[in-house]
């Protein structure tokens, strides 16, 4: 396990069918992850569970990034809806095989678009297959800088990260400007999840959070929206990614006492 102060972060290939989607976009969550003081560690989706799951081992949390696919309708239990993407297979099995490890280790888990998506569903909740016809454009894109605002449960772990300036109050939830790329979302969250965040003018979900246990404390945050495009901006994006970098760090810190504790009583 990494016990570096730059803790090693997994993060996927988007996709396994278009690479040219994936030298835009991988680089920008590489970019994200170590601005923040992380390592990221990209992983190839053609590689084995085997591979995957010792990849996992030697990093110190994981980031499930966004794809232009959408997550097979099978897994949830829904017949195909004509608008869904064609799902991605490779991906599909990288993400479960890095959750299971996850949540063996209790590794951070950070899932952004896609990656919300994806989590979600390994938890066993659902998808709204499409969002159209609905108020606001999700499916905005790139060149959209703020499409929206997503209303922020205040006693959330992710309102813990916004500053009052960035995200007022407003009716009694925080108010942040995001950026929208998706037309798909959550329906039912999965186990252990919880909703913290939707999009006030038509309710879509926008964050979900592992319910806060002090006697298992495994940090799980996912967001419909993508802070790795606006970190240089936003201080909410950038807390986003420290966040995640410094659950890395005491995960990877906690790990290597363990380890300490255990070689000690075998020497």
């Amino acid at each position: 396990m990494e016990t570096m102060s730059r803790p090693r972060i997994a993060i996927p290939l988007p996709t396994s069918a278009d690479e040219s989607y994936n030298q835009r976009s991988w680089p920008m969550y590489a970019a994200a992850v170590e601005r923040a003081g992380g390592e990221a560690v990209k992983v190839d989706l053609n590689s084995s569970p085997a591979a995957l799951r010792e990849l996992a081992r030697g990093c110190a949390g994981v980031l499930l990034p966004g794809s232009p696919a959408d997550v097979d309708p099978a897994r949830f239990g829904a017949e195909l809806n004509p608008a869904t993407n064609k799902a991605d297979p490779a991906r599909e099995a990288a993400d479960w095989t890095l959750l299971e490890e996850s949540e063996r280790h209790r590794l951070p888990v950070l899932a952004i678009c896609y990656g919300v998506q994806s989590l979600n569903v390994y938890q066993g909740g659902s998808l709204l297959q499409d969002l159209l016809p609905l108020p606001v454009n999700h499916s905005a894109g790139r060149q959209v800088a703020v499409a929206h605002s997503a209303e922020i449960a205040p006693e959330s772990l992710l309102a813990s990260l916004l500053t009052a300036d960035e995200a007022p109050e407003k009716r009694g939830f925080r108010w942040l400007p995001v950026n929208s790329s998706h037309h798909q979302a959550i329906a039912e969250p999965g186990q252990y999840l919880r909703i913290v965040a939707r999009c006030p003018e038509d309710g879509v979900i926008e964050a979900v959070e592992r319910a806060y246990d002090p006697r298992d404390p495994w940090f799980v945050l996912g967001v419909q929206w993508h802070p790795e495009r606006s970190v240089d901006i936003s201080r909410a994006s950038s807390a986003i990614f420290s966040r995640l970098i410094a659950e890395a760090q005491q995960h990877a810190g906690l790990t290597a006492d363990v380890a300490a504790a255990i070689a000690a009583k075998e020497s």
